[in-house]
C-alpha cells in the first residue's frame, strides 16, 4: 500500500495532538492553524542568533538552547523543522507577515508585546544574577551581606541590571561601565566586590574564572519568563504548544537543556570563532 507523505505527517501530528489535548477547542476539525503545519509537514521557526540561545557551529550549522527546543518540538510532533533567521527588531513584524509559524527565540513576555502576539506558557526563565569576587567577599549568604556602603558593585551603564542593583542593594556603591566585559574585569581585578548582569553571563564567567568568581545565590535576583509567540487568534497553536511545554517541563527535559547551555561551557568548542 502506498501512502502520501503529507497524510503520514498529518497523522503523526494529530496523534500527538490527541495524546496531549482533550478539550473541545482542539477537536481535530477545529485546528485550522495546526492543520496548515500538518499539511506542509514542516514547522517554520523564526529566531535570531544570540549566544547561547542560537548560534553557528564551526560547520555553519545552528546550535543552541532554542535550536534544541525547536528540533525536539518538531520531532515530537512528527514534523520537520525549518529555521528562519531574522533580525531581532523585525521578528514580530515577520511573524505577523506569516514568514514563519512561531517565534522560538528567547522572547520575554511583556504587556507591550502581548498586544501584537499571543504568548504560550513560559518554557524558560532567565533573569539577573550576581557574581562575587571570593577574595573580596568570600562568605556571602544573603542579600544583606552585599548591602553595605563598603560594597562596590559593578554593572553595565543603562542596563536593566542597574535598576535591579539599586533596588536589591540600595546601600552599596554602584560602579557603571560601558559594557559587561568591563564590569566583570573590574571585579576580576579586585577593584569591585561583585558584578550584576543578565544571565547567562554571570554563570559563564564564573565557570571561566572559578578561581576568583562564585555565585552566592541559587535564585536569580530578577526572574524573566520566555515563551513561544504566535499570531493573535491562533489559539489552537498556542494550546498545542502549551501542552508540549508542560510535558517537557514535567519530565525535566527543558530544565536539563537549559542547564547545559546556560550553566556550563561544555559546548563552547563547537562554536564558530567570534560568536
Amino acid at each position: 500500500m502506498t501512502f502520501k507523505r503529507g497524510s503520514v505527517v498529518k497523522g503523526a501530528a494529530i496523534a500527538l495532538l490527541g495524546m496531549f489535548l482533550s478539550t473541545p477547542l482542539l477537536a481535530a476539525d477545529n485546528t485550522p492553524n495546526l492543520d496548515k503545519i500538518n499539511e506542509r509537514g514542516t514547522l517554520r521557526v523564526g529566531m535570531s542568533t544570540f549566544v547561547p540561545w542560537a548560534m553557528r557551529d564551526k560547520q555553519g550549522e545552528l546550535i543552541g538552547f532554542e535550536i534544541d527546543v525547536a528540533k525536539r518540538l518538531a520531532k515530537d510532533s512528527g514534523w520537520k523543522v525549518e529555521f528562519v533567521p531574522t533580525a531581532w527588531d523585525g521578528i514580530i513584524p515577520a511573524l505577523l507577515a506569516k514568514k514563519f509559524d512561531v517565534i522560538i527565540g528567547g522572547m520575554s513576555i511583556t504587556p507591550e508585546r502581548a498586544k501584537s502576539v499571543l504568548f504560550t506558557l513560559p518554557y524558560s526563565h532567565s533573569g539577573v544574577q550576581v557574581a562575587v569576587n571570593k577574595n573580596e567577599k568570600g562568605d556571602v549568604k544573603t542579600f544583606d551581606d552585599l548591602n553595605s556602603r563598603r560594597t562596590k558593585i559593578a554593572a553595565r551603564r543603562g542596563a536593566f541590571t542597574v535598576q535591579v542593583a539599586r533596588e536589591t542593594f540600595p546601600k552599596a556603591k554602584l560602579l557603571q561601565f560601558d559594557d559587561d566585559a568591563q564590569a566583570f574585569q573590574e571585579v576580576l581585578n579586585g577593584n569591585a566586590d561583585a558584578v550584576i548582569a543578565s544571565s547567562p553571563k554571570p554563570e559563564h564567567e564564573t565557570v571561566k574564572h572559578s578561581d576568583v568568581l562564585y555565585l552566592p545565590f541559587k535564585e536569580r535576583l530578577s526572574k524573566g519568563n520566555e515563551a513561544f509567540a504566535v499570531r493573535l487568534g491562533e489559539e489552537d497553536k498556542k494550546a498545542f504548544f502549551d501542552k508540549w511545554i508542560q510535558a517537557r517541563t514535567e519530565d525535566g527535559w527543558l530544565q536539563q537543556r537549559y542547564e547545559y547551555w546556560f550553566s556550563t561551557l561544555d559546548w563552547e568548542n563547537q562554536v564558530a570563532h567570534g560568536q
